[in-house]
């Protein structure tokens, strides 16, 4: 089973300068960052391996990014279908590169929002 805890205790030692607060809510690990927004990461306990993870920044600047694998049939045209990647919004797609195991994958997510929020 995942460890949550050890995931946010990651989170919170590798980027502190970005992550305010974390919680665990039933099947997922939520972030609170800096600058209000928050990232939520989930990974299902019913299909090993589907995940979604997900940066709430519409009350910040109308976005939202979100890298998950639930095999939406719209995407199944691209090479990392299921993985796919919602950049912006939620229907702006793209290919997802990231990868599948949870502490690499937080640690990306967690660079890249480091990157946007500067």
């Amino acid at each position: 089973m995942l460890d949550l805890e050890r995931l946010a205790r990651l989170a919170v030692s590798e980027f502190p300068e970005i992550v305010a607060s974390t919680a665990i809510i039933r099947t997922k690990l939520r972030l609170v960052l800096q600058d209000g927004s928050y990232i939520d990461f989930w990974w299902s306990r019913r299909t090993q391996g589907r995940f979604a993870y997900h940066w709430e920044r519409t009350l910040v600047d109308g976005t939202i990014y979100r890298h998950d694998n639930l095999p939406h049939i719209q995407w199944r045209g691209m090479a990392s279908f299921p993985k796919h990647y919602h950049n912006g919004a939620q229907q702006n797609v793209t290919e997802s590169d990231i990868s599948d195991d949870p502490e690499q994958g937080l640690r990306q997510f967690l660079q890249f929002a480091a990157k946007m929020i500067g």
